[in-house]
């Protein structure tokens, strides 16, 4: 049996829609970049991260399902909760950062980008070093960019976790 299915649907899972965002996220990471008036220095460069993915493209759908564009969907949940409940999973790890950008109506990934990185807070986000994966997903005309990074414990901070020396205490960043 075959399987026809519409190319944009092909496009959110091919490797070339993944492997361009990399290239031109990562390009402008590794050089630095100005966002706003803040000269942001060069940074390490992003992973693919199919959890974010899933999360970005979950959004984008609601969103574009819905006929509304914003950061919160209209259930009421934020970024981080999306990313979450998509399973990035932030138990067992030292730091957890997570962060979101949305567009709407641009017709290519080029077109996206350079819209991202000529606005101040998004490119802020694409150059946030505290970032360490990504995950990118387009439905019709909505795009969503979902950040992430986690920083794992050590050896010794598992160790001394385990035998009740260390205690985690969770902390909400604003």
């Amino acid at each position: 049996m075959t399987l026809l299915l519409p190319i944009n649907l092909l496009s959110k899972n091919s490797d070339s829609f993944k492997q361009e965002f990399l290239d031109r996220v990562n390009s402008v990471r590794v050089k630095g970049c100005k966002c706003g008036t803040t000269f942001m220095p060069p940074v390490q460069p992003l992973v693919w991260n199919d959890v974010l993915a899933k999360a970005a493209f979950t959004h984008a759908k609601d969103m574009g399902k819905k006929n509304y564009f914003s950061h919160t969907s209209l259930d009421g949940r934020t970024s981080e909760q999306r990313v979450i409940a998509a399973g990035y999973d932030f138990k067992g790890f030292k730091s957890y950062a997570v962060g979101e950008n949305i567009a709407m109506g641009q017709q290519s990934i080029p077109e996206v980008m350079d819209g991202w990185f000529k606005s101040e807070g998004h490119c802020r986000n694409l150059m946030t070093a505290d970032f360490k994966e990504i995950g990118v997903a387009q439905y019709n005309d909505y795009w969503v960019q979902e950040f992430g990074g986690r920083v794992p414990l050590t050896a010794e901070q598992q160790r001394l976790l385990k035998s009740g020396r260390m205690k985690i205490v969770e902390r909400k960043v604003q």
